[in-house]
């Protein structure tokens, strides 16, 4: 119940709706009810038993059976002055009337809970993706991308399904029953106390089917996440797995996976499908006692409960039925939606660590330093990334980071941008901890350029301009110029308007980069970010990319993480760093005197002799 009063929520914003949707609903349901308790003056016509006391005009008195004295009197005008045969259609126009009504409030009802519905998904959607924004790199690359597209596609659809699209069954059935029931407790009371009796059996076993679903239809969703990672890891790494001949073995994981969901799913399927027949069954027998006992009141020939009123109550017993049971099928899709809700419910309460302080303070410029002190970093307690580490990058000079792989470069560089937040110690840009700077405005200063270009299925302009909407066509070429984009950019079908579609993979390595140095350039920051940036590149493109990097690095602070030495020897300093910990650092000169770790890299490459 918590978890679906939590879907219902939000539609506070629409919540003038839902009064409109009641009002609507029940007077639907009053007129449709309305067709069945005019049965009684239509059998009452056909079998000549209006009753003889309506000849006179009753007086007017606060009671239920009022409505139904002054309806009889003026059918009995009808019948004495007309004959039985007008009564008869005068009865038969008041219930077509009946009906349209009915169905023009049930119309309205549904156009008005509908908005609210899409509405209600609407704001689910939206939230997860902004949640799923939001959230901090470790978590990101801890967690399966197709588990996470599974909760915001599969999930969310499951919600509309099984929860947002049962409003209508929740709401309005049950509404139905009670005003049906309430004619019935009115037609005989003692009749209907007798049928109440009957029903607790179909709610108790109704109840444990949706238990039963509700763990069912979690598992379905972890099941269908799995499917979608594998889905995903296998696009992704499609050359690898035929190259290493490894289709067999995705396939066969894929049909393991594929194999448990279809078998949980068709478990859920087959217990959802028995409540609609227990329900039905119930129906029936209660139908069969209602017969035996209500049969036993009419053949008493008792004057509170004529043959006509016992048709009359079977007929709005039987409009119970299928209303009870939409009600139990709505129930039993409603905790197939719960249990996606519940797994929306885990991400969306996740709290982000890399948070802005209660008081951030903006930054516009950058214009002294950054430093690092006693910074240690862990992705978590088994194995520290990084250790003590005490540095000082002055404004405009560029420092370059190597090691062995795994040493801890790249994750030293991501501090700065704050992707990541430090275990110890702290990091100081201008002398102040950028855990107090308003993280936008701390991101805003970084450009970054990755070893993989990061590219979306979009045109070349739009890349380029990637987060700076107000970008113009000028200020993209001449960032294109700058990265040295600008002459293959032009011989493409269309230009800077041509799609470079998923992930870029239209263009050559070499030109993928080169656009993501012309995004860095657009952006302008004054702190560059330079992560392998060219280490995946032929000698061609490199030296095109090399030289667009330069001229991207002019009057920039710029942090170089670099395998291939010969790229960072003009470097300002160089910080060479092993297992986490800075062991040496200096200029290049300064590094090949000392004949330490740093030298002997160098003689590896080839960088000296």
């Amino acid at each position: 119940m918590k978890s679906y009063l939590r879907i219902i929520s939000y539609s506070k914003p629409y919540s003038s709706y839902i009064p409109t949707y009641l009002i609507l609903t029940l007077l639907a349901v009053i007129f449709g009810s309305l067709n069945f308790v005019l049965l009684t003056p239509v059998l009452d016509v056909l079998f000549q038993s209006v009753p003889s006391a309506n000849v006179q005009n009753p007086e007017f008195e606060w009671n239920i059976d009022y409505p139904k004295q002054i309806f009889y009197y003026y059918l009995a005008q009808v019948m004495n002055q007309y004959g039985s045969m007008t009564a008869l259609q005068l009865v038969c126009v008041i219930i077509v009337i009946s009906v349209l009504l009915s169905n023009i409030f049930r119309y309205a009802s549904f156009v008005v809970i509908n908005r609210t519905m899409y509405k209600i998904l609407s704001g689910i959607r939206e939230e997860l993706f902004n949640k799923m924004l939001a959230f901090d790199l470790a978590y990101l690359s801890n967690e399966a991308k197709g588990d996470l597209l599974s909760r915001i596609t599969n999930d969310v659809e499951q919600v509309e399904h099984g929860g947002v699209m049962q409003l209508k069954g929740i709401i309005k059935e049950p509404l139905t029953i009670i005003v049906n029931f309430s004619i019935l407790l009115y037609i005989s009371f003692k009749l209907t106390i007798f049928v109440l009796l009957v029903l607790p059996v179909a709610v108790f076993l109704i109840s444990r089917l949706a238990k039963s679903l509700r763990k069912h239809g979690i598992d379905s969703q972890l099941l269908l996440g799995k499917i979608l990672t594998t889905v995903e890891e296998t696009l992704s790494g499609i050359k690898i797995i035929k190259a290493f001949n490894a289709s067999s073995f995705i396939r066969q994981k894929f049909h393991q996976q594929n194999q448990s969901f279809t078998k949980t799913v068709i478990y859920m399927l087959n217990k959802g499908d028995l409540a609609s027949p227990i329900s039905e069954t119930v129906g029936v027998l209660t139908v069969c006692i209602i017969l035996l006992y209500g049969g036993s009141l009419v053949l008493q020939d008792s004057p509170d409960f004529t043959a006509s009123m016992f048709i009359a109550y079977i007929s709005i017993f039987l409009q119970i039925l299928n209303p009870a049971k939409a009600f139990s099928s709505a129930v039993s899709a409603l905790q197939r939606g719960l249990a996606a809700a519940d797994r929306i419910w885990a991400v969306l309460d996740i709290k982000p660590h890399i948070i802005n302080a209660p008081q951030p303070i903006n930054i516009h410029t950058f214009k002294k330093d950054i430093q690092f002190k006693d910074v240690s970093f862990s992705y978590n307690t088994e194995r520290i990334i990084l250790k003590n580490i005490n540095l000082t990058i002055q404004k405009g000079k560029t420092v370059a980071l190597v090691g062995s792989s795994g040493g801890g470069k790249s994750t030293l560089a991501d501090l700065i941008p704050r992707f990541y937040d430090v275990t110890q110690g702290e990091i100081l840009l201008d002398g102040i901890n950028i855990k107090n700077y308003e993280v936008e405005d701390l991101r805003r200063l970084v450009g970054i350029v990755t070893q993989e270009s990061i590219l979306f299925n979009d045109t070349i302009f739009n890349n380029i301009a990637f987060g700076i909407p107000e970008a113009t066509q000028e200020a993209v070429m001449q960032a294109a110029k700058i990265a040295n984009a600008h002459d293959f950019i032009i011989e493409t079908e269309n230009g800077y308007h041509t799609n470079i579609g998923d992930r870029g993979m239209k263009l050559s390595g070499g030109q993928r980069q080169r656009l993501s140095i012309a995004r860095a350039v657009l952006k302008n920051p004054p702190i560059l970010i330079l992560d392998e940036a060219t280490s995946a590149l032929d000698s061609q493109s490199e030296r095109l990319v090399q030289d667009a990097l330069n001229q991207l690095m002019t009057n920039r602070t710029s942090i170089v993480i670099a395998h291939r030495l010969s790229t960072i020897q003009q470097a300002d300093e160089i910080i060479v760093i092993q297992e986490g910990e800075i062991i040496e650092k200096g200029t290049h000169e300064d590094l090949i005197a000392n004949e330490g770790f740093y030298k002997r890299l160098s003689a590896l490459q080839g960088v000296i002799d």
